[in-house]
């Protein structure tokens, strides 16, 4: 794949950190035979990533998100929200910080508020 240099590739990141009170092995079974799966699943979702980072010692973890654009973004956050899965995740984890990195509509930012999200927009680099 050719490197570009100062190029929007327009894909939307989302990086959500938490911490859980659960057992790590819980939060493991939701995260392998619910979440991913259900994700994995979906016919044409526009996720390029979806993945799990956990440190046990802390109960904290990182999921990131990465979509081909703020198009797929905004899709499937809208079925996703208030899902049973989403319940599920809100029941396991508290979120500590959000952060959306790329441009996606103002009516989507504003559904993401109850969360505390920060919004960042690109600027540059090497992609």
């Amino acid at each position: 794949m050719k490197k570009s240099l100062n190029q929007n590739n327009n894909q939307v990141s989302v990086i959500i950190n938490v911490s859980y009170t659960e057992s790590v092995d819980e939060i493991k079974k939701f995260i392998k035979e619910e979440q991913a799966p259900l994700f994995y699943n979906l016919e044409d979702s526009g996720i390029v990533r979806f993945e799990w980072f956990l440190n046990e010692k802390e109960n904290t973890g990182t999921l990131v998100e990465v979509f081909k654009n703020s198009i797929a973004f905004e899709e499937l956050g809208s079925k996703v929200i208030g899902s049973p899965i989403n319940v599920r995740f809100n029941e396991l984890f508290k979120i500590e910080n959000l952060t959306v990195l790329g441009e996606i509509k103002e009516e989507f930012k504003n559904k993401l508020q109850p969360m505390g999200p920060t919004f960042k927009s690109y600027v540059g680099g090497i992609n």
